[in-house]
């Protein structure tokens, strides 16, 4: 019995399947982490399209007043699926800030924010 432990112990038969399965959960985790911040890339990029857009909006119905102004950025921000989280004008420019919720599994939720300034100039 002690002889063939011995032997088990000495012998390279299964190291190769064991360092594939080592190397294969190494690639599944790099994966893993290229998806998420890909995500959180792609939303950052959404969130700043929106933002853009939203203060465009917001700059050409500037003439109707400040109320409608920023309500007219926020229904722009909300169809583009982010959030008007702040609204300024700035003489004749239009300030906003949006953001979108992006999940980046075990590491929770966080946002992507963008803001945009649309005016005359």
């Amino acid at each position: 019995m002690r002889l063939a432990f011995r032997k088990a112990l000495r012998d390279d038969e299964g190291g190769a399947t064991v360092l594939a399965a080592l190397a294969m959960s190494a690639l599944i985790a790099v994966v893993v982490m290229v998806m998420h911040v890909g995500s959180a890339v792609g939303a950052r990029h959404q969130a700043q399209s929106a933002a853009d857009l939203a203060a465009l909006a917001g700059a050409g119905a500037l003439d109707r007043g400040v109320a409608d102004a920023c309500e007219t950025a926020r229904g722009l921000a909300m169809r583009m699926g982010t959030e008007l989280r702040e609204c300024t004008i700035d003489e004749w420019d239009v300030i906003v800030t949006v953001g979108q919720p992006v999940f980046l599994g075990r590491f929770g939720m966080s946002d992507a924010v963008a803001s945009a300034r649309a005016g005359p100039e």
